[in-house]
């Protein structure tokens, strides 16, 4: 099965959050898949490649507007097509 149809090239800054001015709805038009130091992480909200960072939800924690609060955290980041 030959897909011609070419994905957009994976940003910098990424985010799931469709209010944040670093979401791209067309990249999630297909999975991505995150390294941190070597190891997939599957609860990833926001990734940084170039400053080496990720942020994941903290446990159940949420902030005044009811979205989870954020944690964040360092090493070496990839992202890729799965």
């Amino acid at each position: 099965m030959n897909d011609t149809t070419a994905k957009p090239a994976l940003p910098d800054r990424l985010s799931i959050n469709p209010r944040s001015p670093h979401h791209q709805a067309e990249v999630f038009e297909y999975e991505i898949g995150i390294l941190l130091n070597g190891k997939e992480r599957f609860d990833v909200e926001e990734y940084c490649i170039s400053e080496g960072w990720v942020k994941v939800a903290a446990h159940k924690a949420l902030d005044r507007r009811g979205q989870p609060l954020l944690t964040t955290l360092k090493g070496t980041v990839e992202a890729f097509y799965r």
